[in-house]
């Protein structure tokens, strides 16, 4: 085990892997235990039997007649039967209870991926393929199906078989024993090279095969782009040198995996020749046969007894070698669902809470289950002990924030605003000037590196992000669809929504009249991220789904970008009334759709560099004087 575990390069995993199974299966797996007790001591036994059918039944019989020994062989045989039967019994229990508890340990395992996942920061996902994570929960699980269901029982077995078997060589001829050890040795160290640069490969094999499935995955999402510019000579070139790669490593794992056995069937045999020509020179001159026992004489049973040992040993060691590099596999699975499961939940520290409540006339804040339509933070006072409500309204304002994805590399530079409750606010720039940084920022899906970020007063830091997010509806220009009905995906942003509310919300956003002539109107089902949509109508579904969960601040992420001119003009109208009274951040490469907005923000590198009204701004004839004259466009 030190030497899978040192080829693997897993340390403890294989023991935490362990500790899963038991946390979760203690009772199954000792009964497990018990069985493969069972079944190697029936394995073993049954060359002891041999031994006496030959020493006490077949060579008296030949000389004193079968009725002589025939009661001690029906004895023999009788005994040799109940052995036999036991060891099917515990083989055939211990191999069913291992399928419950291999699949049940993958189902848990799924889970306690999938439940992190979810806890953990839109970094994590903007940094790793998710090709390279969805091969977590396929190649990896599956990998880590074939270690707990057939490598390691085995493992186990043929550790006390060969340990039982090495006992009973002791107290048959240590002689014999000897010169097993022998072949052993050389058995053991030709399992080690080869299988462990099998090992070796095997891991890079799951590497590979990771890094294939989120190249698959990224071809698969950008074909459209890959077939408009032509690209597909090149996307095959860059995937027949990743595929080449997965080839090499396959190919060397398993031509190391192929070649051990027959290494060790050769090995096998040349033992079994040896040992009958040394049993037999033992035999001829009356050698004495020192044993466990003490020292007597050799005997015809013993010499067969002992080679069919050897044969059953070696064929053992063998069967567990092949073994190697599926356990090397299974344990870099489990070391990457692990590492998953081990990925360090979004840190949040906030302690004020969004909840509903209603104001008496004495101005008494009172929570409520009920739809009251008014949201507070609560916030406990630290000095006092008393709660503290505060309305929410929409109030936001930076302060002279810093922030950058890397440590050295700031994206935003010095930015301070403020938007008012029910204000429009709108970003204008170059791509990458951080524009959606900042609404990434005020969602908190990153924490600013210096400055302060204050909603309703209320530093977000002190927010739960949950709260925070709750206050906050959203419409990105990469619009996500998931797999149910029209009126599953508007509910989304509402989950105890009734129909009218979500069929209000489409209104709204005069998505209405395209859902009822869909085939099934609200209840058609959408597969695919709504491919079966156009690109306007996905969005304003995802515009309803903003506007059924009725938040104080919205969030507009270029939500109009794919939406025609005839089709903005109805979605603007319902957009201006989705913001009355809220607080709005608008991204937008179209400038007419932000020329009402009591504020716009003009970005260039991470700095602010122009700020007024449409009006204010086009009569400094700066920036945005330009690009909305045309005299140069944003890139």
């Amino acid at each position: 085990m030190r030497e899978i575990e040192k080829h693997a390069g897993r340390g403890n995993t294989f023991f935490r892997l362990t500790a899963y199974l038991m946390k979760h299966y203690k009772l199954e797996l000792i009964v497990v235990m018990v069985c493969i007790v069972i079944s190697s001591c029936a394995s073993v036994v049954a060359t002891v039997f041999l031994q006496r059918l030959i020493d006490e039944c077949i060579t008296p019989g030949i000389t004193l007649g079968m009725g002589a020994v025939w009661s001690q062989l029906v004895s023999i045989l009788t005994t040799m039967a109940v052995v036999y039967i036991l060891g099917v019994i515990a083989a055939f229990t211990y191999t069913r209870i291992m399928a419950i508890v291999t699949q049940g340990t993958l189902k848990h395992m799924r889970n306690d991926m999938f439940s992190n996942m979810q806890t953990l920061p839109i970094q994590y996902f903007d940094t790793n393929s998710h090709g390279d994570i969805m091969s977590t929960y396929t190649n990896d699980t599956d990998a880590i199906r074939q270690l707990i269901g057939q490598s390691m029982p085995m493992l186990l077995q043929s550790f006390l078989t060969v340990l039982a078997m090495f006992v009973m060589m002791l107290c048959y001829s240590i002689w014999l024993t000897l010169a097993v050890c022998v072949f052993l040795i050389f058995m053991l160290f030709m399992t080690q090279k080869v299988g462990g640069a099998s090992s070796r490969f095997m891991m890079a094999q799951q590497e590979s095969l990771a890094k294939e499935e989120g190249f698959v995955e990224e071809m698969l999402n950008g074909q459209k782009v890959i077939q408009v510019f032509c690209h597909e000579e090149e996307s095959k070139s860059d995937f027949v040198k990743i595929n080449d790669q997965l080839f090499s490593d396959s190919e060397k794992a398993f031509q190391f995996g192929n070649i051990l056995m027959p290494i060790l069937n050769n090995v096998e045999n040349l033992m079994y020749v040896s040992l009958a020509i040394i049993g037999g020179l033992l035999l001829h001159f009356q050698v004495g046969n020192l044993s466990l026992a003490g020292i007597g004489t050799i005997s015809v049973g013993i010499i067969i007894s002992f080679l069919g040992m050897a044969r059953q040993l070696s064929q053992t060691i063998g069967q567990a070698s092949m073994q190697v590099s599926l356990i090397a596999m299974g344990l870099a699975g489990a070391k990457r669902v692990f590492q998953l499961m081990d990925e360090k939940s979004e840190t949040d520290q906030g302690y004020v809470t969004l909840v509903k409540g209603k104001k008496d006339e004495k101005g008494k804040i009172t929570e409520t289950d009920e739809m009251t339509g008014t949201w507070f933070w609560k916030q406990p006072d630290k000095e006092s002990g008393q709660v503290i409500y505060r309305e929410l309204t929409g109030d936001i304002r930076l302060e002279h924030v810093d922030f950058g994805y890397e440590p050295r590399k700031l994206v935003l530079r010095n930015i301070s605003l403020f938007a008012k409750p029910g204000q429009k606010i709108a970003f204008v720039g170059a791509t990458g000037a951080g524009k959606t940084t900042i609404t990434n920022l005020i969602n908190r899906f990153y924490d600013i590196a210096d400055g302060k970020i204050y909603y309703d007063g209320i530093d977000i830091s002190k927010i739960r992000k949950p709260d925070l997010r709750k206050s906050l509806g959203i419409v990105l220009q990469d619009v996500n669809l998931f797999t149910g009905t029209v009126m599953d995906n508007i509910r989304y942003g509402k989950l105890d929504a009734t129909d009218e509310e979500c069929i209000a919300a489409a209104k709204l956003a005069n998505a209405d009249d395209f859902i009822r002539r869909l085939p099934q109107g609200y209840q058609t089902v959408l597969t695919g991220n709504g491919s079966s949509l156009s690109q306007g109508q996905q969005q304003l579904i995802s515009i309803a789904r903003a506007a059924v969960a009725d938040p104080p601040v919205m969030i507009l992420d270029e939500a109009t970008s794919y939406i025609d001119t005839r089709t903005e003009a109805l979605v603007q109208d319902g957009m201006d009334n989705l913001m009355k009274g809220r607080t709005v951040f608008v991204i937008a490469h179209r400038l007419s759709t932000i020329r009402n907005s009591q504020a716009i923000m003009v970005l260039d590198h991470g700095r602010i560099i122009e700020r007024g009204s449409h009006e204010e701004l086009i009569a400094q004839k700066g920036t945005y004087y330009q690009l909305y004259i045309g005299a140069f466009e944003l890139e």
